[in-house]
């Protein structure tokens, strides 16, 4: 009990602080930061200013940014709890489920999944034109039973979706009032699994391959000058990837963070080269940057972003619960004054 007095009155103490955050796509993965955001929205202190995501990031920034707006930190917490249930729900009648030998060792892995299987070799084959010609997605219905974008248009907290367009190559982003459930899939739309999706004539594919997430309209447009990344794409692994499925992830992570890290590697020149006069480099030079993840997200490969099992998002959600009360513990009191993510190491051998 005096623990918990001690804790409550270190709270109350603290003053409060405006905060961005920027949250990374991949697939399931992302109850990982559906738990991150369900820590960080108990603390009264932080006050959330603007929200840049990328697919399944885009999906929980929606969520958050409808449910603050409905019923407060409270309200949030409990829309992306029944997002996530729903995700489950609907995967019950999946074919992508681990194999009985999987569960007995406690796999969340898919890659011995016949389905997963046989998709994967299709997919090197055939295109989502080929073998879903309806252009169908599940995830359509669930956007719209779980967020109001009426109420998501009229939101106070700045919401920023990116989403690439595939005639160009350039990413877009969309603010509260342009979002639909089509811009969340299009953020979401990986080619090889889905069809482009259509937006007023244009067609879009996942945003992380421009911006995963994009930090610039947190820049620009928000008056916070600390942003949080949560990130659920690892930067470095281990080991060097040998087979043909694993080269193939390393390839999408690399790819879905190099825009990402051109980002933060320009933040951390302007801070060395900025001037007073300068009013734009010295907006970049000024943002303060922290970061959380969780080494336990190098262990998990590809296949395993398509198991949606409430128990595999259930530990994905507690991990990032504790991911963020150790970033909270360590680095929380650098919130409103300084940097907490080091910058600096992005530009070694550069």
């Amino acid at each position: 009990m005096a623990a918990k007095n001690s804790d409550a009155r270190r709270k109350a103490g603290r003053a409060s602080c405006s905060i961005d955050l920027a949250l990374q796509g991949g697939g399931s993965h992302g109850a990982f930061t559906w738990g991150v955001l369900d820590r960080l929205l108990e603390e009264s202190w932080l006050n959330i200013d603007g929200i840049s995501g990328t697919s399944a990031g885009a999906m929980n920034a929606a969520v958050l940014v409808d449910g603050h707006a409905e019923g407060g930190a409270d309200g949030a917490r409990a829309a992306l709890e029944k997002y996530w249930r729903n995700v489950s729900h609907a995967a019950l009648l999946s074919p992508f489920q681990r194999t009985p030998l999987d569960v007995m060792l406690g796999r969340w892995t898919l890659d011995t999944s016949p389905a997963f299987v046989a998709m994967d070799l299709m997919s090197r084959v055939f295109s989502p034109y080929d073998l879903n010609p309806g252009g169908s997605n599940p995830l359509h219905e669930i956007l719209l039973q779980n967020i109001d974008f009426n109420r998501l248009a009229r939101a106070p907290i700045k919401l920023f979706v990116t989403a690439t367009n595939v005639r160009t190559g350039k990413g877009r982003v969309f603010r509260n009032a342009d979002i639909s459930p089509e811009v969340l899939l299009a953020s979401a739309c990986l080619p090889t699994l889905f069809q482009a999706v259509d937006i007023n004539g244009e067609s879009y594919w996942d945003g992380g391959y421009s911006g995963n997430p994009t930090i610039t309209p947190l820049v620009r447009e928000c008056t916070s000058k600390d942003t949080i990344l949560i990130q659920i794409n690892p930067i470095e692994r281990p080991e060097i990837p040998q087979s043909a499925r694993d080269i193939l992830n390393r390839l999408n992570e690399v790819s879905f963070n190099s825009v990402l890290m051109k980002e933060l590697r320009m933040i951390a020149i302007l801070r060395q080269v900025a001037n007073a006069g300068d009013c734009e480099g010295a907006l970049w030079a000024g943002m303060r940057i922290h970061r959380i993840s969780s080494e336990a997200m190098v262990a998990l490969g590809y296949s395993s972003k398509l198991n949606a099992e409430w128990q595999f998002l259930c530990m994905l959600r507690d991990e990032g619960r504790r991911a963020a009360e150790a970033f909270l513990e360590k680095d929380g009191k650098n919130l409103g004054k300084r940097s907490s993510f080091d910058l600096d190491t992005l530009l070694e051998g550069v």
